[in-house]
């Protein structure tokens, strides 16, 4: 997993890093990176040479960082224009390098530009872009390079105008985002929460992590993780050559019901694709769920459903007396689950509280933003990770918090955000889906944090496979799971060669 970092702890290991080096050489380090990354970009659209690069400089370090890689890209034979947002406070010793290498400061942006480097405000920017700034920035628009594409624009370390520490974005009274889009960000150091969650990780594009040796002076505990396919192969069980259908784990699935069937055939497929060797269906939509999955023992009730490992229940259940009741009963079971849509309902109102009070085991809950509102009674809001982790601590749960970059907090306080999430999910049916590989994974024994998160970025793989093949519903999801683990996992899941 990659660690996020908070800008009080990014800020505290800079100071301690530079404590030990000469003035102005973490500076330096960071814009050599910066200026590696243009290059390779330049390359691409005719070489550094020649190149039309515009530096958008801020007062802060910031814009140091963007003065001193422009003086290294002038060196190589761009032509280099700086326009500060703030004319007579720019970086008095990234200017006078700037100018040394044949640079030059302009008050508005030139007709042709291949590469903005976006050095307006960085991690100490607070509540989006000045009018002054934002007006530069949308200037910019329509520029164009040599080659007559759309300018590429680089952030410096974060998109100019976000939340550093939540991945919100500002936004105008018009409705439009307060800050930099960015098509490469180049972070120094550490990643930090913009780049991996909130509305702002969609504005920073590409992000590439240059070392500039903060690595061992970042201490303490990370604001999150990003998951990573190395991870979730690593979570996977391995199949042993005594392993049976019973020592894999048994998942149980209590969702859908004779009017949401659907729901009942989509968890069953998404626990299928999972890790588990057998899956018993306890519901109304038993005859469909047989129909499409005719491995699945399947019964009208949790209490006739036999022994599992962890159960799933909500999707598409309903939420009268009757789903009630079969909440009630996968709650009195001993073991992990999984609880999602209807289940989340019927918590609402406070009549389960007892039951989620007296548990030892395990619950993953997997609300969507009005779920969320819904259990809390508030929007998740500008800071996701946080609203997931008081979700977490009130609940005692582990919380899937669903949308384009998926945050699981622990009541613990560790948060991890998944990478792989794509807006072709957002379709009906999905959630079912990753629902029952989550419980298939519980079931199996993985921990509960690990198989959320695991869950979130296999499902959002399979999205992304079944992207390919044209809009997606919920079905392709499931269908595309199998390979997607399958290319994962390779035979780790298979049992041995």
């Amino acid at each position: 997993m990659k660690p996020v970092w908070r800008v009080a702890d990014v800020r505290a290991a800079e100071a301690g890093l530079m404590a030990t080096l000469p003035p102005g050489t973490l500076m330096k380090r960071a814009a050599a990176g910066l200026a590696r990354r243009c290059a390779l970009l330049l390359a691409d659209r005719g070489g550094v040479y020649g190149a039309r690069v515009l530096l958008l400089v801020g007062t802060g370090d910031n814009g140091g960082d963007a003065l001193y890689a422009g003086a290294l890209l002038a060196r190589r034979g761009a032509a280099v224009s700086a326009l500060p947002t703030t004319p007579g406070r720019a970086h008095a010793d990234g200017l006078a390098a700037l100018r040394a290498a044949g640079g030059r400061l302009v008050d508005r942006p030139p007709a042709t530009v291949d590469l903005v480097l976006d050095g307006i405000v960085g991690i100490g920017g607070r509540g989006g872009l000045r009018e002054t700034a934002e007006q530069l920035a949308a200037s910019l628009a329509g520029r164009c390079g040599r080659d007559g594409a759309r300018a590429t624009v680089v952030a410096v370390d974060v998109p100019s105008g976000v939340a550093v520490d939540t991945g919100h974005v500002p936004v105008t009274a018009s409705g439009r985002a307060s800050a930099v889009p960015a098509d490469v960000t180049v972070a120094f150091g550490a990643l930090k929460p913009a780049l991996v969650v909130g509305p702002a990780a969609a504005l920073a594009g590409q992000v590439e992590l240059v070392d500039i040796g903060l690595g061992p002076w970042l201490r303490g505990t990370p604001a999150l993780q990003v998951v990573e396919g190395a991870d979730v192969e690593r979570w996977w069980p391995e199949l042993g050559a005594s392993a049976e259908k019973y020592t894999r784990g048994v998942v149980g699935v209590a969702t859908g019901s004779a009017t949401y069937p659907g729901a009942a055939v989509l968890s069953v497929g998404g626990a299928l694709a999972g890790p588990t060797g057998l899956v018993r269906y306890a519901g109304g939509a038993r005859a469909e769920v047989v129909h499409q999955h005719p491995s699945v023992i399947a019964t009208g009730r949790v209490a006739d459903a036999g022994r599992v490992q962890a159960w799933v229940c909500g999707s598409g259940l309903g939420t009268g007396e009757e789903a009630a009741a079969e909440l009630r009963a996968v709650l009195a079971a001993p073991v992990p689950v999984v609880l999602d849509a209807d289940a989340l309902t019927l918590l609402v109102d406070g009549k389960m509280a007892d039951r989620l009070r007296d548990r030892e085991a395990p619950i993953v809950v997997t609300p969507h933003d009005r779920e969320y509102a819904r259990l809390c009674g508030e929007q998740p809001g500008a800071d996701r990770v946080g609203a997931a982790l008081r979700l977490a601590a009130w609940m005692n749960a582990v919380v899937l918090l669903k949308g384009d970059r998926t945050i699981v907090g622990t009541p613990a306080g560790r948060a991890y955000v998944n990478p792989t999430g794509t807006p072709a999910l957002a379709t009906g049916g999905t959630g079912d889906v990753l629902a029952g590989l989550l419980g298939s994974l519980l079931a199996a024994g993985v921990a509960p944090e690990r198989a959320a998160a695991a869950a979130a970025y296999l499902h959002g793989l399979a999205g992304r496979e079944a992207a390919r093949g044209g809009p997606v519903t919920a079905p392709d999801v499931a269908t595309a799971l199998r390979p997607v683990v399958g290319r994962l996992v390779g035979t780790r899941g298979s049992g041995p060669r």
